[in-house]
This record gives structure tokens, C-alpha cells and sequence, in this order.
């Protein structure tokens, strides 16, 4: 291109010298061949001029990644052995030394992680995959360290399915705790669903998603009663989310929405009451992260709907009971509860070592007349923390964690706090092929 540049250069002045001689006139040499000579032989060098390099093609990825994990830490208070190395302000006494004595040492190694992240070129974009699971026991397993299935998702395109993050939740609102449950008044939630995403970009993300339903309910103080044995849950409608996310240089905005549908029957033959009935379950969950500073970043949600509990990342029952005695044939009825959760965080970095986070969440619960006067009715959860890494994959630091638990209406609530350390060890290491 250079040597082209050159001859084209060249050719100018000659064209100028001849333009010069006509001036004067003088006889020029005819120029048409000169000038044609030089365009046809740059138009030849130009076409044995190499192509540009065509772009490499898509290779297969795999990243294997994770985190080995030790938290040990002191309790003050007392709260239910089961949730022994995190503060869940639900699992705390509902009464006076219900999980008494006070004060313990916990260890715990239950956050280790592993992970298995793959990309696959095909005509249809790029396939991903996620496989990731914990130590964490839950449900029937809770108190225990064994295998829990965090991730099992794929994605093509637009489309996706499996079990990963609600589009109702916003991941980016946790902060950099090393407490393992995190802030209460957050929507964390991983569900089995299939998702739609029409718009994904730097700059915008819209996602439509059928998730799998369930929901949890409690008969308050007809709990002992022998006509609600026998009335069951049914789902017949997956619940239905949505998300819009806008991102910028400042952080991110996000909206997210749930709608869903909670029944129950009455199984027993020729029941004396009708205790069947269904609730509609709904919630608007309004989050963002921005970045105050260079060294800053606030981290804030407020999520209000009704039975949408088991969304919550500690939250109680989604439907309670409602008293109906003017009714003789329907006495009490199930009402999905309403639930306000808030979370406000402040995640700093001191330098490249160095960093902290403190902040507050809290849960709200809009208790029906029926519930026990034991029941959860708020729960308050505020962290601060001062962490080291000495390396990037290596963060070892010391948390101070607060738990409040108000009961519905009996008087009664109590408080906890924790002193943690942790030590955590990540890693990752990716092949392509």
C-alpha cells in the first residue's frame, strides 16, 4: 500500500510538470499513457495485495471455577441449630430460650463451591451452559454439609432453560459480605424456569420467564385442628416473571415483576366446611447498583408484593389465615400476606487490598388476624465488615453480623450478633478447543 501511495505521489508531479510545460507551450509528451501505465499497474499490485486475515472461527470453551471455603465465628445470642453458620432473623427464638443457652462456636465449611461453564459455537449463536453446585444443605438436609445443586442451566440465543437466578431477582444487589445468607429484604431466588430474552445488549435486557410454582401456607391458630389436615396445595399454572434492566457508565436500573397463582383443596370426602379457595400472588421489585465513587458502589432494592415469600431470601409463609365467622360454611380463609423487603448497602474499596461493605435490610410482614400471636411479623439484618486480600483469588477477613426477629403480636423479640472470620480461596481455569 505504501509503495502504491508512492507511485500515485509520483504520478502527480508529473502530471503537475506537464500541466506546467502546456502553460509555457511547450510540446508535453502525451500523457495518457504514462498516467494509464501507472493506474493499471496499481490496480494490478492492488489486486495481488493479500486479503485481510479473516476473522478466527469460534472455538469451544470450558471454564472449570469455584471456592474452597472456612467460616468460624462466635454467636452471642441463640437461634435455631439448623442455621447454625449464618444469621436468618426467621430462625432466631420465637420465645424466650427457645434454642437456649446463649453463645457458640461455629465452623463451617459449607460455602465451597464448584463450577462448570462451557460455550459451543453453533448456526444458531453460541450454546452455554452452567453446572454449579455448593455444600450448603437445605430443606431436609438443613444443618448439614452436602451436595446442593445451585446452577443447572442452558442457553441458546434467546432461549433458555434449566434452574438458575428468578428474573424477578437481581444478583448484583448482594453485597460484599462473606456471611453466607446475606441481607433478609432481598429477592434471591433460583428457580426451574424457561426464559425468553428478545433484548440483550451492553445497554438494555428484557426477559420473560414461566417458572416452576410452589408456595408454603400455615393454619395459624387452627393449626391443631382436625379439619385442615386433609386440605393440600395445588399448582396448576407455573408463576410468570419479567425483568427490564437498563445499564450504563453510573451502574444499573432494574424492574422486575412476578404474577402467580396459590390454591388448595380440601381432599376429605364430604367436608363439614369449605375450606378450599386460591390467592393471586404479585410482586414489583425496583433495584440498582451505582457507582458513587471510584472507590464506591451502593447497592440498594425495594421489593413490595403479596405471597411471594418463598422468593424472599428470609421470609416466611406466602398465604396465612383470615377469620370469616360470619360465613358458617367457609369460617376461615387463606390471603396471600403482604411483604415489603428493603436493602441498603455500601460496598467500599480502600485500595487494592483492602475493602469493607456495611449496610442494613429489613422484612416486613402484613400479618393476618388468625396467625398465632408467636408468629414472624419483622425481621432486621445489618453487617459491617473489613476484608483483606493479599492476592486477587484470596480474601480473609472479619464480619460483624445483626439479627432482629419482632413477633406478630404477643410483645416479644430478640436480637443476635455474630463475629465471623472467613478465609476464601478461589479459583478458575478455562480450556479451548
Amino acid at each position: 500500500m505504501q509503495q502504491m501511495r508512492d507511485k500515485l505521489q509520483k504520478l502527480e508531479q508529473e502530471i503537475q510538470e506537464l500541466k506546467g510545460q502546456l502553460n509555457k507551450g511547450q510540446q508535453a509528451p502525451p500523457p495518457a499513457t504514462t498516467t494509464t501505465t501507472v493506474v493499471v499497474r496499481a490496480e494490478e499490485e492492488a489486486q495481488e495485495t493479500p486479503a485481510e486475515t479473516k476473522p478466527e472461527k469460534k472455538k469451544n470453551t470450558v471454564d472449570l471455577y469455584g471456592h474452597v471455603m472456612m467460616d468460624a465465628g462466635y454467636e452471642f445470642g441463640q437461634s435455631n441449630p439448623d442455621w447454625f453458620d449464618v444469621m436468618r432473623p426467621t430462625q432466631l427464638a420465637s420465645f424466650k430460650d427457645q434454642y437456649a443457652p446463649d453463645g457458640k462456636v461455629y465452623f463451617s465449611v459449607r460455602q465451597t463451591r464448584f463450577g462448570v461453564k462451557t460455550s459451543t459455537p453453533t448456526g444458531l449463536g453460541d450454546l452455554k451452559t452452567t453446572f454449579e453446585f455448593e455444600l450448603f444443605g437445605t430443606g431436609v438436609d438443613a444443618g448439614q454439609t452436602t451436595f446442593r445443586l445451585r446452577h443447572a442451566y442452558g442457553e441458546l440465543g434467546h432461549f433458555g432453560a434449566g434452574q438458575t437466578w428468578s428474573p424477578f431477582m437481581d444478583i448484583d444487589v448482594f453485597p460484599n459480605s462473606v456471611e453466607y445468607w446475606g441481607p433478609n429484604g432481598m429477592v434471591f431466588f433460583r428457580n426451574v424456569q424457561a426464559r425468553w430474552a428478545p433484548i440483550q445488549n451492553d445497554r438494555l435486557r428484557l426477559i420473560f420467564a414461566v417458572e416452576r410454582p410452589g408456595a408454603s401456607a400455615d393454619g395459624g391458630i387452627y393449626s391443631d385442628r382436625v379439619e385442615l389436615q386433609n386440605v393440600k396445595p395445588k399448582f396448576d399454572m407455573p408463576d410468570f416473571s419479567w425483568q427490564v434492566r437498563m445499564m450504563r457508565e453510573w451502574g444499573h436500573l432494574q424492574v422486575a415483576g412476578i404474577f402467580r397463582k396459590i390454591s388448595w383443596v380440601n381432599t376429605t370426602p364430604n367436608p363439614q366446611f369449605d375450606l378450599g379457595g386460591d390467592a393471586l400472588g404479585w410482586g414489583v421489585n425496583v433495584t440498582s447498583s451505582v457507582n458513587l465513587t471510584k472507590n464506591d458502589v451502593g447497592r440498594f432494592a425495594v421489593v413490595y408484593g403479596a405471597g411471594i415469600q418463598n422468593y424472599m431470601n428470609d421470609a416466611p409463609i406466602d398465604v396465612g389465615v383470615k377469620n370469616n365467622l360470619s360465613n358458617p360454611l367457609k369460617p376461615i380463609e387463606g390471603v396471600a400476606l403482604p411483604v415489603l423487603g428493603v436493602v441498603s448497602f455500601l460496598d467500599h474499596n480502600w485500595n487494592s487490598h483492602f475493602s469493607s461493605s456495611i449496610g442494613y435490610s429489613l422484612v416486613n410482614i402484613e400479618n393476618s388476624d388468625a396467625q398465632t400471636p408467636s408468629d414472624y411479623h419483622q425481621g432486621h439484618y445489618a453487617l459491617m465488615n473489613l476484608l483483606y486480600h493479599p492476592v486477587p483469588p484470596v480474601t480473609v477477613g472479619g464480619e460483624f453480623i445483626y439479627g432482629r426477629r419482632v413477633n406478630f403480636r404477643n410483645g416479644f423479640n430478640t436480637n443476635d450478633y455474630r463475629m465471623q472470620f472467613s478465609f476464601k480461596y478461589d479459583w478458575k481455569k478455562g480450556f479451548v478447543f
